[in-house]
């Protein structure tokens, strides 16, 4: 029999969220309802007949765009297919066999696939009752061995916050040698006044990095573009160890072209912010409870009942994210695809009123 490390035969499968049947809503992946943007569009139809050819490895101009956006060095920025990729490169430039990764759970579910894939051994610390990071817990869970934490802001799934007070707290209790990587992937439609701002901390602490992707708001989830914004050496030794050519030409420029669309792209997610709060205000009026979202998300505590309530939304023809035993992530979509969501809701509610989940 071929060797392979034994380590992933056990690890989970990262699970995208489910594909809709036809004329179902595809409301599982946190995906942008809005089509690109023409310019954007534009950009890529012009680099079509270069495809033949690598990208530029280095992504030079997406880059410098980068550095001038956020007014940092170019130095201090790698890139990768996605902000998941360049968790990667930051997990594998930073621990290995032995060494530990914390980060809150639930958060995002490839964190413990991508730190078991380094051969490291992740260290999931349980979010409060009210949704959000431990952090006074995280901070407990440093060992000698810690080499990177994770904070999700917003969290995904929850939506909900780290604020600047707690992860300033939060960043006097870690070891200097321990990197905090702020993971801003919902940064976008973060509009709690009191919330963290991953770039303040980067610029004030020299262990802390932060993630940022273009799949989110800016639409691109099918052409991956993920950054880090890390200090100079970090940086360096994500580009050591990042896939080669990853972010294609085409990804690129996208990217690049979305940058100039910034005040089209913010009037697109303030409108999926007033949905956000519309679908969230609804929900409660209906007798849902849930804690405040700041992504472009809910979340749906439904603990032992989730396999009811997402059997439910299923037959209105919604398709959620799903976490057994856990609850239900819904991404806010196009206001059709949210009133859907809304009506199947209350079906599953009212089809079972003593499961009425809490937040």
């Amino acid at each position: 029999m071929i060797h392979q490390r034994d380590v992933i035969g056990r690890l989970p499968v990262y699970k995208p969220g489910r594909p809709a049947a036809p004329g179902a809503v595809k409301l599982s992946s946190n995906e942008n309802p809005f089509p690109p943007l023409p310019s954007v569009v534009d950009a890529v139809v012009a680099g079509l007949d270069g495809i033949q050819r690598y990208p530029d490895l280095g992504a030079a101009e997406l880059t410098r765009r980068l550095a001038e956006h956020y007014d940092v060095d170019p130095g201090e920025i790698a890139l990768g297919a996605g902000s998941v990729e360049v968790a990667g490169q930051l997990i594998h430039a930073s621990a290995g066999d032995g060494d530990e990764v914390i980060f809150a759970w639930r958060s995002f579910e490839a964190y413990p696939i991508l730190v078991q894939v380094a051969g490291a051994t992740p260290v999931p610390v349980p979010l409060t009752a009210d949704e959000r990071h431990d952090l006074d817990a995280m901070a407990a869970a440093i060992t000698p061995r810690t080499r990177l934490v994770f904070v999700c802001n917003p969290n995904n799934p929850t939506g909900a916050t780290v604020t600047a007070e707690e992860l300033t707290a939060f960043l006097a209790k870690v070891p200097a040698e321990v990197l905090v990587v702020v993971d801003e992937a919902y940064v976008h439609f973060d509009d709690d006044p009191r919330s963290a701002n991953g770039l303040e901390f980067f610029r004030n602490h020299p262990n802390v990095a932060v993630l940022h992707t273009f799949s989110k708001a800016y639409g691109l989830a099918g052409l991956r573009v993920g950054y880090a914004i890390a200090p100079a050496a970090v940086a360096a030794n994500l580009r050591r160890v990042g896939v080669p050519f990853a972010v294609s030409d085409l990804a690129q420029r996208a990217a690049i072209a979305s940058l100039d669309a910034e005040s089209e792209l913010e009037l697109r997610i303030r409108e999926i912010v007033a949905e956000r709060q519309r679908v969230t205000a609804a929900l409660r009026d209906g007798g849902w409870r849930l804690v405040d979202s700041f992504g472009n998300f809910l979340w749906l505590r439904t603990g032992d009942d989730t396999e009811r309530v997402d059997g439910v939304l299923h037959a209105h023809g919604v398709v959620a994210r799903a976490f057994a035993g856990e609850g239900v992530r819904v991404t806010i979509g196009s206001p059709e695809a949210n009133d859907r969501f809304l009506a199947a809701a209350a079906d599953a509610l009212a089809t079972a009123p003593v499961a009425a989940p809490v937040g």
